[in-house]
């Protein structure tokens, strides 16, 4: 199974981009998108019908924000939208879709870089989704959790880390989660394969980042630890330039 999870900052947007011809050269089983920004009728769903896809949307209550969505070629045997907690799912942050004996979960981190209350809304967002996780994968073992969590883990995942210490997504914080969250039985699939720097999914619209390459790794493919025998191969697609993300991917 060939697993793509893409912020694509406004699905509509990337649609004007070329986004379904990407899709069609591309031709990933599942797709995991965040940030649709867009209510379900605002969704151009034909077009993915079109070319062979189930769709499913999880769209936030404020219009023009948040939301994830999974595309995927083979009809899900079940569809699980949100978390059950009200204070999250109203934004539209996860969804999971069952195929046979694996699962995939698309979700968007919330970013908590605009004010101290948002700060502590994202610390809340990842202890309670850590919970979430670790019942949901005693239940389906066989686990991929596909998208933007707005963290760069280490040090190697971002440029210049000293300036960026004390940046929302970088928080000290933030990336002792993210390590006691793999320590659980998680793996990050793309450093399975991959220990190369400048290894980025995100680029700033400022300073010409993208054209340089100054940019985070903030997205990510993790699976539970009975699939890492069933890993393949994982990268990103830097050159997709839908959005101000780039996917990142995984073969199962």
């Amino acid at each position: 199974m060939f697993i793509i999870s893409y912020n694509v900052n406004g699905i509509r947007a990337a649609v004007t981009k070329d986004f379904p011809a990407w899709l069609d050269s591309t031709a990933p089983d599942v797709v995991c998108i965040q940030e649709s920004k867009a209510q379900p009728e605002q969704i151009p769903v034909h077009m993915f019908e079109e070319r062979g896809y189930h769709s499913y949307w999880f769209s936030a209550e404020r219009k023009g924000y948040s939301g994830v969505g999974i595309l995927s070629k083979r009809k899900p045997d079940h569809v699980e939208y949100g978390m059950d907690i009200e204070r999250y799912d109203r934004e539209g942050r996860l969804m999971r879709a069952d195929f046979g004996d694996l699962s995939v979960i698309s979700v968007y981190h919330p970013n908590g870089g605009s004010s101290e209350t948002r700060h502590f809304f994202k610390m809340d967002w990842l202890r309670d989704f850590h919970q979430y996780v670790a019942g949901v994968s005693k239940e389906r073992p066989n686990l991929v959790i596909a998208g933007d969590f707005n963290i760069c883990h280490k040090e190697i995942d971002i440029h210049d880390p000293e300036r960026h210490h004390q940046v929302s997504g970088f928080l000290p914080e933030e990336r002792e989660w993210m390590t006691s969250f793999l320590e659980s039985g998680f793996a990050d699939s793309f450093r399975h394969f991959n220990q190369q720097p400048e290894q980025y999914t995100w680029w700033s619209w400022r300073a010409n980042a993208r054209a340089r390459n100054l940019g985070w790794r903030i997205d990510y493919n993790m699976v539970t630890t009975p699939l890492v025998s069933s890993l393949q191969d994982a990268g990103i697609m830097p050159e997709v330039k839908h959005s101000d993300h780039c996917p990142a991917w995984v073969k199962i």
